[in-house]
């Protein structure tokens, strides 16, 4: 096996290790252990990294040195971006479909793990390499899937939440994020193309899943002291 098939093998691998649906927060919310209460915090936390995002693929996009590659990206980004139905909007939309004033949301101080988890995204995307952005952005987007369909199974079986309008967030990022995880692997397996790059590619996607766990450790401590 080549060196670039084999980073992959361990991005994934790692991101076994650090799946998000392991987390006693993701658990409590497949098991039926949180309250709206809970959601609520959890929606103005995520709401940061749902508001960054775009700039993240923005930056990669930036420093992307294939054209083919810049195109995939910027159809992600306007995906993410455009229009009345734009991501961070969709997600304000499941805000309120929880009973979270929308104002509430927008103005959430992050706490300590969420801005870490932002501030690592954006310097992972923007600051180092073009492969440790695809990455960064692999190590997230390859959960989303399966992070969302629980997410609609647990909002629908505990809270009898199944209006389109609150869920659709989740409904996209179950289709949309299957294509930009395959498409974020490719990059990966093409950029990663040097054992310097291979190696630095394992630290900043260790970074990344290790980041994401902590924003969910911050929200779940957060929401034990209320």
């Amino acid at each position: 096996m080549d060196a670039t098939h084999d980073v992959l093998g361990e991005v994934r691998a790692l991101v076994r290790a650090r799946s998000l649906l392991e987390h006693p927060f993701y658990q409590a919310w497949q098991h039926g252990g949180l309250n709206l209460e809970d959601l609520r915090l959890y929606a103005a936390q995520y709401y940061h990294h749902v508001l960054a995002f775009p700039q993240y693929v923005s930056a990669a996009h930036a420093q992307c040195p294939d054209q083919h590659d810049r195109q995939a990206l910027l159809e992600n980004l306007i995906e993410e971006e455009r229009g009345d139905e734009n991501h961070p909007e969709l997600w304000l939309r499941f805000g309120e479909g929880i009973g979270a004033a929308r104002s509430d949301v927008e103005t959430a101080p992050p706490l300590p793990e969420t801005r870490a988890l932002v501030d690592l995204y954006r310097d992972v995307t923007a600051r180092r390499s073009f492969a440790e952005a695809c990455a960064a952005l692999y190590v997230y987007e390859s959960q989303v899937p399966d992070v969302a369909r629980t997410k609609i199974a647990g909002l629908e079986q505990f809270f009898g939440i199944s209006d389109s309008r609150t869920l659709h967030f989740f409904a996209v990022h179950v289709e949309a994020d299957e294509v930009h995880a395959q498409v974020g692997a490719d990059m990966v397996r093409r950029h990663a193309s040097t054992p310097a790059t291979r190696a630095a590619v394992l630290r900043s996607a260790t970074e990344c899943a290790d980041a994401l766990w902590t924003f969910l450790d911050g929200v779940e401590h957060a929401r034990r002291a209320a």
